[in-house]
């Protein structure tokens, strides 16, 4: 028998390990963090787990033979297929043998590799040791009784994908997260085309956007960023994820058309150099002119910070505050310690663009965020657009794919999602966790 067991995913965003079983083979669709189920227990930094037995006990973990590398027992999993780099589909990679090779795209290897260098490693975030297995678009991937066909798609992060899989009880679609509002619309409908095509029995399918959903494209968002930096007198602060290549060129953009030069971060320069030689990306140049390299005050500097240093647009805090209005400076909340030094002008602003109340890569205390702006009276704009479908898109889409199935995963409206989807040929299936469906 074929089967497919939904461990997480199901009733809230993210946290997505789906195993699919067929003929002994046992592979998982990605091995994501579940931010929803560990908030209710943890609240980092100073409630962080200490131990996976704590994730075991309390569910965040699903308690699996032979799979965990705190497991002596030999590996019981052939594979995972990892949709993308956010870490509510990658983060608990961490706790995988690594034995078990991941199945990724070039870019979300790179990505990943890049960040284990750039980060502390926690109990949470370990990626080191772990055997990638990259593709692009076209390529083939057979694992035993099981072939999938990996296609891009568009997404608020680098090198996504969806997956068509072929098994011998029947074949099924699985999204990732993905969009058809983004600057690459037509990998999406690459995606799509090939759904179409297969016809599976099956498709898994993220239904983020069900309340609440905000018509825009990244078009928009350049101009709206345009429009606030024209019009902003003094320092113009934003923060967006560090993956994000898309808002990365928006604010590039901004900034340049107003004779502003952003200046990023180390962490994202330092990403934005390893990623660099992919012509697929067409990542801007570090050494760009309209770029500066933002180098927080500290003591002692890591090895990949050190490769930085000498470059001529490196600058620090007393640097940005003598050219603040001609200048949008890239910080999160966990920066802003280097406003004292700054003090922004009065006519700054700081414009939030990602995600809210949810981000894919951090947890942001917002009432800490807004102590900060008040305290140097500075507003914020929040302009940003979702890295996830929209609901009229995704109904056409789903229709015109026209699977047996569709089971709503990365939702906290599962339910919301089955009735807008009625009237469709498809049998919508509202997932259990934990629970073991025939394909």
């Amino acid at each position: 028998m074929t089967s497919l067991t939904l461990y997480d995913g199901v009733d809230q965003i993210g946290g997505n390990k789906f195993l699919i079983q067929d003929k002994g083979t046992k592979v998982f669709l990605d091995f994501g963090m579940a931010f929803g189920s560990r908030n209710k227990f943890y609240a980092p930094p100073f409630l962080s787990p200490r131990s996976s037995d704590g994730l075991l006990e309390l569910g965040i973990l699903p308690k699996l033979d032979g799979i965990y590398k705190f497991d002596n027992s030999e590996k019981n999993i052939d594979a995972i297929l990892l949709s993308h780099v956010h870490l509510d589909h990658s983060g608990y990679l961490s706790f995988l043998k690594r034995d078990i090779p991941v199945y990724c795209g070039e870019t979300t290897a790179q990505i990943l590799k890049t960040l284990s260098e750039i980060r502390t490693t926690s109990l949470e975030q370990d990626f080191s040791g772990i055997e990638f297995k990259t593709f692009r678009t076209g390529d083939k991937i057979k694992i035993d009784s099981m072939e999938i066909e990996p296609v891009h798609v568009d997404h608020s992060v680098a090198g996504a994908y969806g997956f068509i899989i072929q098994t011998s009880g029947g074949s099924l679609a699985y999204t990732g997260d993905f969009r058809m509002h983004g600057s690459k619309k037509s990998l999406t409908e690459d995606f799509k085309e090939r759904a179409v095509e297969s016809q599976p029995d099956l498709v898994l399918c993220e239904c983020t956007n069900l309340m609440g959903a905000t018509v825009s494209s990244e078009v928009e968002v350049i101009s709206k960023l345009s429009n606030i930096v024209e019009n902003t007198s003094g320092l113009v602060l934003v923060d967006f994820s560090q993956t994000d290549i898309d808002r990365l060129r928006s604010f590039l953009q901004a900034a340049s058309k107003n004779g502003r030069r952003l200046a990023i971060s180390m962490r994202q320069a330092y990403l934005l150099n390893k990623l660099k030689d992919d012509p697929h990306l067409d990542v801007p140049d570090i050494n760009n002119e309209n770029i500066l390299i933002f180098r927080k005050s500290k003591k002692i500097y890591r090895k990949w910070e050190q490769s930085l240093l000498e470059l001529p647009n490196v600058v620090d805090s007393s640097k940005i505050a003598d050219i603040q209005n001609n200048v949008v400076l890239v910080a999160s909340l966990y920066d802003f310690e280097e406003l004292i030094k700054i003090n922004p002008v009065s006519g700054s602003v700081f414009i939030l663009s990602t995600s809210e109340p949810f981000n894919e890569e951090m947890q942001i205390d917002f009432e800490r965020l807004k102590t900060w702006l008040d305290h140097y009276g500075v507003p914020q704009y929040h302009v940003h657009v979702s890295g996830h479908i929209m609901p009229l898109q995704l109904r056409q889409m789903l229709e015109q794919v026209s699977p047996k199935k569709i089971y709503p995963i990365h939702t906290e409206n599962p339910e919301l999602c089955s009735r807008f989807l009625r009237g469709l040929k498809s049998e919508v299936v509202k997932p259990e966790k934990a629970k073991e469906y025939a394909l």
